[in-house]
């Protein structure tokens, strides 16, 4: 049975006084002043959400400095920056290891940071290759084909309906009411389109026609627990009956969010989550995206190890405040979990050489 979002209650782990914690982010209104367009940036952070990270941060004791991006960051680690801990929410611009990228930056310096490591953040966001693994380790997902080239779609042999996505977005990029495919003649216009207007292999999966749930878990290895799972439901009249990418925009708007009811359905949910969770090597915390078959059972989607953090709009907040943690705990069991790995051999062994 899985283990439930009551395990958390008593309070997080304390953290030292003092800690000082550099932030690493993208921010939104920066990429989109020089040029970059909304969808390009949809990925990164309002000022609002840094905010509220450093407010939660600081109301814990922690001294706290904006780094920015990955760039930003590297030009203060070049110039000896070495702050006991980053917490980094930094997406990253360019290509499929993205969100790699500060991660291994901060590898090299030996300086310890929230989060998945390296391996991991690339993993995930190719969804077929994160496809691969759990399904190496029994957890349930669609079908599927990578398409990479035009000449590749002739060859899907999947059962219709099906359903198609770049392989290495998020928040819903490239998803809109053309995604899900009835028919054979649907499937080579929509993964020409896709090819081209991100440059990268398409996944096409056999759709999920069932309920949709997206599932938090918190922790690293055994210590992982899940806290919660939120399921929610498509308003008539959106521009999509999936969660595209317009939708997700305008949550508010087109979405109800509402926390799974308890029950042997949403036991099973939380436990493939954490299977997942746990088969991919996350680290801190994430969330896993979970839909019903045509069999009503649960099948893993993806697995974002970066989820967002603000207080209202992002999933995995929502999910804590409907499980009565507040958004400060949240934040500390992030900040306690990576902390744990502070004296890892490997951190040591970074910094002495620095």
């Amino acid at each position: 049975m899985t283990l439930q979002a009551t395990e958390f209650s008593g309070g997080a782990p304390a953290i030292p006084g003092g800690l000082g914690v550099g932030l690493v982010y993208d921010l939104r209104d920066d990429y989109l002043a020089q040029g970059y367009s909304y969808e390009d940036v949809a990925e990164f952070d309002s000022v609002s959400t840094i905010d509220a990270i450093e407010g939660a941060l600081k109301s814990l004791g922690c001294r706290t400095e904006r780094i920015g991006n990955g760039l930003a960051l590297a030009r203060c680690l070049a110039d000896g920056y070495r702050p006991d801990l980053v917490f980094s929410i930094a997406e990253g611009l360019y290509g499929r290891s993205r969100e790699a990228q500060v991660p291994a930056l901060l590898e090299m310096y030996g300086v310890n940071y929230t989060f998945s490591d390296p391996l991991v953040c690339a993993l995930t966001l190719d969804k077929a290759m994160a496809k691969c693994i759990v399904a190496s380790e029994g957890v349930r997902t669609p079908r599927f084909v990578v398409v990479r080239e035009a000449t590749a779609i002739d060859g899907v042999a999947l059962e219709y309906p099906l359903f198609a996505k770049p392989i290495a977005e998020g928040t819903g990029k490239g998803v809109d009411s053309r995604s899900r495919i009835q028919s054979i003649d649907q499937l080579a216009p929509t993964c020409l389109r896709l090819l081209k207007q991100f440059n990268q292999p398409v996944l096409v999966e056999e759709y999920l026609p069932g309920r949709e749930f997206t599932t938090a878990v918190l922790g690293t290895g055994a210590k992982a627990r899940v806290l919660g799972t939120l399921e929610f439901t498509i308003a008539p009249g959106a521009p999509s009956d999936d969660y595209s990418f317009e939708v997700k925009e305008q949550c508010e708007t087109y979405v109800h969010y509402f926390a799974m009811p308890r029950g042997p359905l949403r036991e099973e949910v939380e436990t493939l989550a954490l299977a997942a969770y746990r088969a991919l090597q996350c680290r801190d915390t994430g969330r896993v995206d979970i839909r019903l078959d045509a069999r009503g059972r649960p099948s893993f989607i993806e697995l974002n190890p970066l989820p967002g953090l603000h207080p209202t709009h992002s999933d995995l907040p929502m999910i804590a405040t409907a499980e009565q943690m507040p958004y400060n705990e949240l934040i500390q069991r992030i900040v306690a979990s990576a902390l744990d790995r502070r004296e890892s051999a490997s951190c040591r062994a970074a910094q002495s050489a620095s």
